[in-house]
């Protein structure tokens, strides 16, 4: 049945208990049970389990599945090659530098054929996902879709930020359409598959400790920045389809591989509030100061994986979108600073407010407690310009993952990808003394 991903439906909320059929059968879900000694339809009923079955009711997630045939009908698991693929970070060297990457090259179709999994590569990371414990960034490159192979990330879960190219991406929950500017989050253990339809290009966050949640407002009140409603879930859609099908498994940071007989997007109804979502990055509600002062970028704030520690996330993450700046008195670009988070940004369109030089489909890291902050051109501009109400970052779209954990860099991010900006540390080089001495 040829579908048209553009006028695809949603479920729309954060973390709510959905219930879902695919209209080709109707009445698919059980009436008043989960588990009926026969499934509508001589489905089987499987639950996917996102937490511990003890924790809190107000934070335990599940969703029941009533597919074709059970998830546990499969070969068994072989290790793959995952050379660009790693976890592994003590054998890495330390480097606290302030690290910019240009634009990720995108394999051409003529070179190489690569589909997502294939032109995933890690950056940098930190933690083990055995104790789980820890985030990983990495970016894809890729030119064709997965085609009968899926993916599964047992280790955690995954934000994904396209950059370059539309991502149409197939679960067991249902199908979504995920465009630049847009963010999907696919939770450990779901199987997924994503297809292309040009070059594709975009940025990963992992982690392994807990689910992505919207932050507190706090004082803010009950609205602003992501509002619950506009994140979508997708619907139940199934394929019944023989064909020889892989699996690909991401346990403990490395790749098995297990084949099945049949499409394993086969889920025909489901209810629950563990599922994939997407989020629309242009319906962030902005915050700012309408006095003095350049606030933290924490208003800026999207999504967050909080840590134990009360008000210190493994993740969050962060954007930086179109809007007006109107403090007085105020130097209103970021400011200087040393954090002791690490601090990993992209581009997705457009000219980062602080640094022009900064490309879209490129990245910086600033670690841990390493000087980062405007370029010489930024902060002259700045000191000089007239404070007039102003719209900034027109056009343009960053953002940041940032963490408490301090990140390793892999030796493909460093090398053997060959997008490192070496001159990066020369766009401060020109800051000039202004003290003017005391008087």
């Amino acid at each position: 049945m040829t579908v048209d991903w553009e006028d695809l439906k949603y479920h729309s909320g954060f973390g709510n208990h959905f219930s879902s059929e695919d209209p080709r059968c109707p009445d698919a879900l059980p009436k008043n049970q989960n588990t009926p000694q026969l499934c509508p339809y001589g489905l089987y009923a499987e639950q996917l389990s996102g937490t511990a079955f003890t924790a809190p009711r107000e934070t335990n997630q599940r969703t029941w599945f009533y597919r074709i045939l059970p998830a546990v009908l499969h070969a068994p698991f072989t290790r793959i090659k995952s050379d660009l693929i790693t976890n592994q970070w003590d054998k890495l060297e330390p480097n606290p530098n302030q690290t910019r990457w240009k634009p990720f090259n995108i394999p051409s179709v003529e070179d190489e054929k690569k589909d997502f999994l294939d032109g995933l590569a890690t950056l940098c990371g930190a933690g083990d996902p055995c104790a789980r414990h820890g985030i990983s960034v990495s970016i894809y490159a890729c030119n064709s879709s997965m085609e009968d192979r899926a993916l599964c990330n047992a280790d955690g879960d995954f934000l994904i930020v396209p950059q370059h190219g539309a991502l149409r991406i197939t679960t067991e929950f249902g199908r979504m359409l995920v465009k630049p500017e847009e963010i999907c989050v696919i939770q450990q253990g779901i199987r997924f598959s994503i297809a292309v339809d040009q070059p594709s290009r975009g940025y990963v966050l992992e982690v392994f400790d807990n689910h992505f949640c919207l932050p507190s407002l706090g004082p803010i009140g009950a609205n602003g920045l992501a509002n619950p409603r506009d994140f979508e879930t997708p619907m139940a859609w199934y394929e019944d389809r023989q064909c020889e099908f892989t699996v690909v498994h991401k346990y403990q940071g490395s790749l098995f591989e297990s084949k099945l007989n049949h499409s394993c997007f086969d889920v025909v109804a489901w209810h629950g509030n563990y599922a994939p979502y997407k989020y629309d990055l242009r319906k962030f509600v902005v915050v700012n100061s309408v006095s003095v002062d350049h606030l933290d970028p924490s208003i800026f704030t999207v999504l967050t994986c909080p840590s134990l520690k009360p008000g210190t996330a493994i993740a969050d993450f962060v954007i930086f979108p179109p809007r007006w700046s109107v403090q007085e008195h105020t130097f209103r670009p970021p400011y200087y600073h040393r954090n002791c988070m690490s601090e990993f940004m992209g581009l997705i369109t457009g000219k980062y407010e602080a640094k022009e030089a900064f490309q879209a489909g490129g990245a910086t890291l600033h670690s841990c407690m390493t000087p980062h902050g405007p370029d010489t051109d930024c902060f002259e501009k700045a000191v000089t310009d007239e404070l007039k109400p102003m719209r900034i970052a027109e056009g343009s779209l960053a953002f940041m993952f940032e963490s408490s954990l301090s990140l390793v860099l892999t030796n493909w991010s460093m090398k053997e990808c060959e997008r490192v900006d070496h001159d990066y540390f020369k766009c401060w080089s020109t800051l000039r003394k202004h003290f003017t001495g005391p008087k």
